[in-house]
This record gives C-alpha cells, structure tokens and sequence, in this order.
C-alpha cells in the first residue's frame, strides 16, 4: 500500500517494492537548499526501510531537474552540498534509477549519472552547460560522464555545453532505456529488474584512457574553439584526469577547480551575461500589457534576409506567406529556403519528415494583395527608404486594423517610413541579423509612436521565436550597427597608420571576437554599407576623417565572399591575405601624407574597445535604451563580443575605463582632434560613473 511523506518539495512515497522519490520545486525543480536536504533524507530513507527494496528518482511538472537555483547564485553555500547528496545516492545499497522528463541540466544531469540506472522520455535533454556560466561541473559530472560515454564524448559534452536529446543520449550510453510512453511505470519496472543483482555504481567502472597525442590535440582544439574563455579548457583537463584519478581523487580536483572559476572574473561576467539575457525582456512599463495575437506572418522580399525570416517563423511553427515582386525573384527565394532545410537534413540536424512539415507552412505569392488576412507583415527589401515608404503605403491599404506592420531596416528612420501610412502606431521595427534563422539577436526599434502592444507583440514573438530581444529607439544603425559603423571607422584608422587588414582582424580574434570587422565586412558584403554611405554623402561633415579603401574595392567590383574578394581573396573558401589590397591601404596612406608604422595588437585592441564604449555612453545619454545591458547584450549576440568579458560596459566597470581613457589621451595628444574619439569618451565614463552600480 502506498504511502507519502509529503514534507518540503521532495516527498518519498512508499509503494512497495519501489519507491519514488518526487521533487516538486517550481519552476525547473532546481537543486535549492531545500530540495537537496529532502533529496538526501529520501536516500537515507530508502536505504533504512526493509520494506523498500527500490526507488525511482522523478520530478514534477514540466522538467527534471534543470540545474542550480540561480537565487542562491553569489551566496555562500548551505549544507547539504550537492556532491554529498550525488554520493549518497551512488552509495545507496538499493537500487535506484532516475525517470528523466524535459531537461536534466547541470546538477540535475549529475543526479541522473550518480543513479544505477536512467529512464528517459524520447522528447527528454541531457547537458552539463556550466562552462556557459565559466564554471565547470562541481558535482562529480567531469568524473562519472566519462565512466558512461567515453572521454571522446564527455569532452565534447562538458566543453561545449551542449544539450543531447534523449535518442543521442542511449546511444553514447548516457542513458539505458527510453520510455514507451508511461516514464514513471518504466522506470518503476526497470528497478524491479534490478532488485537482488549486482549495482553498476557509475563511480566504480573503468575509463579507457586516450593516448597521449590525441589527449593534448583535444584539449589544445577546445581552447582554440574556447577563444580566451578559461572553463571550458580546465573542464576538458579534468575530464581527461577521470582516466588516471579515482572517482573520490577526481571529484576533489574539480570541486577545488569549481570553487576557483567561481570566484573569477571570468564566470562573473558570465553570469552578468546570464541575467541580462534575461532581463531584457522585462521592459520597464510594459508587465501588464498584452501582445497582440499573431499566428499568420507576411513577409515582403524572398532575398536572404527575407528567407531567413520565413525559416525561423516557420521553425516556430507560425503561417508564413512570402511574397516578392516577380515569378523569377519568389523561385529563386523559394530555393533559397528549400537548400537551407536540405542542409539541415543532410547534416542531421531535422528529419526529412520535420522538412516537409516546415516547407508546407511557407507559401508563396507574387504582390503583397495576397497578404490581406495577415496578423504581422515583415518588409526585407530593398534598404531604400523611398522603396519602404511606397510599400508601407501600399501595405497600409490592404492590411485590416490591427495588424503589425514591421520594418527588418538595418539603419533607415522607421518613424518617417511609419509616416508613410494612416496608423504609426502599429509600426515597428524588427531587425533581425543575418543569417535570421540562425542569429539569436533581435531588435525592437519603436518609433516615437510605436503602441505599447506592439512593443509587446515584438518581444512576445521573439520568444516564441527563441530570440534574444533588445528594445530599443530610433537612431542611424540603432544600437549595434551605430555602434559597429564607429569601431569600424575607428579600424579604417588603423589601416591608414600602418595597420593591415589581417592584423586588425587577428588582434580582434585575439580579444575574443569570432571574426575581426574586415572579415565581417567580406561576410556581409561591402556593398550594403558602401550604399549607406552613398545616401549620407550629402550631408556628411567636410571636416570628418573620411577613409575611401573601401569605396576603391567596391569600385573595383570587390564586394566580398560572394565576389570571391573584399578585404580578402577567397579561394575554395578560404581568406587569404591579397596584395592588391595591402597595395590600396599603403597607398591610403600616402594620399592621407601619415608616415606607417607598426601598431601592436594591445593598441588595436585598446582603441577598438574605446569606440565601442565611447558610443554605447552616447547611446545611453540619448536614451536610445534604458539600461547599459541592453548594449552588452546586442554586442555579445548580434557583434560577437566575447560573452566571457560581460559586455563592453560591463567590462568596462570591472577592467576599468583607465586604458580606453589613457588611449584616447595619448591619441588626441600625438594626432590632435583629427583623431576620432580623440573628443574623450563622454558622459558616463568621462565623469567615471560606473555603468552597474
């Protein structure tokens, strides 16, 4: 007969022979103090009653555990700690066995491997993502993965953080059965099997060493993959340690690596990171207003923008209709998007089931008559603002009241292209990066007339889009283009002084960015942002230090990788240092009458970061956001800031503004004002405020 103790969020119901020892802590059933102390007491529990001979670990609601309670991040740890509960499972003489559903993250994953056996539903994930948070597992999950899967597969899984669905999970050997349909019953009846036989504490087996070579190669490949980031190379040294160590001996060195990330600077910036992800969600003013209802997407413009923007509403399960001007533009758009989920199938990311499925919710059309019954219509034409302004009119026409009418404008003043219709306050600018579908950065631009609904709508969508949103106002690039075009200029500087493209780029890359901004310009293309600076000809100021090299190679037809050149020559892919264009920069130089010299990567770095922070304090002075980590956020997700510095102004609190002010300094006073930001950087950081009080 069935019987619970219902104390706290774990409750030990005793259903003999096999008990289940329940966590009912929402949300996520974290590991709080509470739920270790009952978890621990359910063990003991178990293994003291002579009418238990079994027990199944499950949780309630919609996951397993899913990792740490982020209230007790930053606080001192409460006993009992979660490598003392792990243990005592591993220690149980009963068997048990862990019956995972949603997510078993962090020190739930280590709960699960500590068990003598592991259930999973088909939909359930498996990760061990602390190195996202600088951290490395700190509860036996270095040592016990590799016990199961191998090291090969324990590197990859506890450097990269990553996720592995429940059918990846059986065949490493993470886990040793999916459920049929019924978790609980089928964990329940995999106890029973394993009443009376010998227990396979995973602790205990054996793990076969890799060989020298291939054990430094591996670890030297995550600390280039890790691009500065400490963890993810001290978790691969302990996984590899799980060959030679006892379990006991091993978990000491990873607990005593824990404690030590914990306190760096490193996994605090990690863990700002963490909560400003989460943050900018939650915009001031808007907690009681509901997003208006949107299901049934029109997209205007099938070029690559465009089609990135139908794959991700169709990934997300909306009605997407894409239209485009002519037959020949919406085939090509049309084939623009069946290869991108080909690709996916090719590489086993989707089935070619899930393909199908997606492609049947993407329709297609030629002129935007056809989008009359849409809930949200998304332009990505053209980036001419005359070209929207005529659209929206025409939009505005056709479109019921109600519906949102949203801009994918990289630059361009969406309150004057809201002006072009009879109702600016259902505009709204959606801007996503390139490629759309693959980018988690999204920024909400709202005009001086944008409604709050749509504002929520904006951020509503990109939920359910699993974007990372950004609100933000309107100015020239917004938040991270604006703030990208003064770095950029600031890199052009360089290269008239005596830098070369590669060697901007590689101390960027050095820093910790992905790609420096020449090889983003070849990425993109030097043609979007050689057309921007066309339209702002006119009105620039004479007195401005314009840099023309790359005009001279849009010029010359050179418009990056899909030219085959840009700042670089591509050759089967790959970027190679070109002298025609080593040639264009000296020549710069000349023309400019500057002397080369040398410039060494720390200065490069220095004055890159101070036009970063420089314009990001103007952006904030103008209001264009409310918070500093509405920028650290579009720099990380949308520009490739190393999300282990925090951002460029959380950086900037915790390293200090001394260098970017001793840069701009030393600047004005060998260059004069000619120098850009030789001005000082302002507001904020001139007056040495900090930006996270």
């Amino acid at each position: 007969m069935a019987s619970a103790n219902d104390a706290g969020p774990v409750r030990l119901v005793r259903n003999a022979p096999v008990a289940v020892i329940e966590i009912d802590n929402p949300p996520v059933n974290a590991t709080s103090q509470a739920v270790r102390a009952g978890l621990l007491a359910a063990i003991r529990e178990v293994d003291r009653d002579p009418q238990i001979s079994a027990a199944v670990i499950a949780c309630a609601g919609r996951t397993f555990v899913a990792g740490a309670d982020i209230r007790e991040f930053g606080q001192p740890p409460q006993e009992p700690h979660l490598p003392d509960v792990i243990n005592a499972i591993e220690a149980c003489s009963k068997p048990v066995v862990a019956a995972v559903h949603g997510t078993a993250l962090g020190g739930g994953c280590e709960i699960a491997l500590a068990c003598h056996a592991r259930v999973a539903d088909p939909g359930a994930g498996f990760g061990l993502p602390e190195v996202k948070l600088g951290l490395v597992p700190g509860a036996g999950g270095t040592q016990r993965l590799p016990r199961l899967v191998g090291l090969e597969a324990a590197l990859d899984l506890v450097t990269s953080g990553r996720t592995v669905k429940a059918a990846e999970a059986l065949r490493l050997g993470l886990i040793d059965r999916l459920s049929s349909g019924d978790l609980r019953r089928d964990a329940m009846e995999l106890a029973r099997e394993l009443i009376d036989q010998p227990l396979r504490r995973t602790g205990e087996l054996n793990v076969d060493a890799m060989n020298a070579e291939a054990a430094s190669e591996g670890g030297a490949d995550v600390r280039r993959k890790a691009r500065g980031a400490e963890a993810p190379g001290r978790a691969a040294e302990l996984v590899l340690l799980s060959a030679s160590l006892p379990l006991q001996d091993g978990m000491a060195r990873e607990r005593e690596t824990f404690l030590e990330l914990r306190a760096s600077r490193q996994s605090a910036a990690l863990r700002h990171a963490f909560f400003a992800e989460r943050e900018v969600t939650r915009l001031p003013g808007l907690d009681s207003i509901e997003p208006r209802p949107v299901q049934k997407i029109g997209i205007v413009g099938a070029g690559t923008m465009g089609s990135g923007i139908a794959i991700a509403f169709a990934d997300a399960g909306f009605d997407v209709k894409v239209v485009e001007t002519g037959e020949q533009a919406l085939a090509a758009g049309q084939a623009r998007i069946t290869e991108v989920y080909d690709k996916q199938v090719a590489s086993g990311r989707i089935t070619a089931a899930a393909r199908d499925e997606r492609l049947r919710t993407i329709g297609y059309a030629v002129g935007i008559s056809s989008l009359s019954d849409r809930d949200l219509v998304i332009e990505a034409v053209f980036e001419d603002l005359d070209v929207k302004r005529v659209l929206f009119r025409d939009l505005d026409a056709i479109l019921p009241p109600g519906t949102v009418l949203a801009t994918n404008t990289s630059y361009l003043d969406i309150n004057l292209i809201a002006a072009a219709t009879s109702r600016p306050a259902d505009v709204v600018g959606l801007h996503f990066f390139s490629p759309a579908n693959v980018m988690k950065l999204l920024e909400i631009v709202r005009t001086d007339r944008t409604a709050p609904d749509v504002i929520a709508t904006g951020l509503s969508l990109a939920k359910r889009l699993r974007k990372i949103p950004v609100v933000c106002r309107v100015c020239d690039g917004f938040v991270g283009n604006r703030i990208l075009s003064r770095y950029r200029l600031q890199a052009e500087y360089l290269l008239e002084e005596g830098a070369l493209p590669h060697e901007v780029d590689a101390a960027l890359e050095a820093f910790g960015f992905p790609m420096g901004p020449f090889a983003v310009s070849d990425l993109a293309g030097l043609d979007i942002a050689w057309a921007r600076r066309k339209r702002l000809a006119p009105t620039r100021d004479p007195r401005e230090r314009y840099v023309d090299i790359a005009d001279r190679l849009c010029e010359a037809g050179r418009f990056g990788r899909k030219t085959g050149a840009g700042w670089y020559r591509y050759t089967g892919g790959k970027r190679q240092v070109d002298p025609f264009v080593t040639e264009l920069v000296e020549e710069a130089s000349r023309r400019r009458g500057l002397t080369r010299r040398s410039v060494p990567a720390e200065e490069i770095q220095s004055r890159i970061r101070a036009a970063i922070v420089n314009e990001a304090c103007k952006i904030l002075d103008e209001r264009i956001v409310e918070r500093p980590l509405d920028v650290d956020v579009v720099m990380m997700h949308g520009y490739g800031y190393p999300a282990w510095r925090g951002g460029p102004l959380f950086e900037a609190d915790t390293v200090g503004l001394g260098p970017i002010l001793d840069t701009v300094q030393e600047r004005a006073e060998r260059d004069g004002p000619g120098w850009d930001p030789a001005d000082g950087l302002v507001s904020r950081a001139a007056s040495g405020a900090t930006f996270y009080p």
